[in-house]
């Protein structure tokens, strides 16, 4: 989702469908879709990139290609990536990531995904 602003802030986090599990993935995509929304209403350009579980990403190409996209004012790092001990080596690369190629850029963590907005907006000038 790209608000009408110029992009200020990457989330990166799972795509719920892609991964495994016998779950319904719905609500999860529902909820990741409210809270990017909300950078919209505020007016903040934003952009999702999603990565699965599933191994059909080469998570160092596609989040290192999103993260050089644009100079970010903020990368928020979702919940998905972040509460599970069997992801730990997923999230260190993904934070050793940002610090490679958006050295600049504050990074925020949400604790649900509606509450991305506001983990950004923390950090935002």
């Amino acid at each position: 989702m790209d608000a009408a602003a110029s992009p200020r802030v990457l989330v990166i986090g799972l795509d719920p469908h892609r991964v495994p599990g016998p779950w319904d993935p719905e609500p999860v995509a529902e909820a990741i879709e409210a809270g990017l929304a909300k950078f919209a209403e505020h007016g903040v350009g934003v952009e999702a990139c999603l990565i699965g579980l599933d191994g059909s990403d080469d998570v160092e190409a596609v989040v290192g290609n999103a993260l050089q996209a644009h100079p970010w004012e903020c990368v928020t790092v979702g919940g998905g990536l972040r509460h599970s001990d069997d992801r730990v080596e997923l999230l260190e690369q993904v934070i050793n990531l940002i610090r490679r190629h958006a050295p600049n850029a504050a990074i925020a963590f949400n604790s649900t995904p509606e509450t991305t907005y506001e983990a950004a907006a923390r950090w935002m000038e």
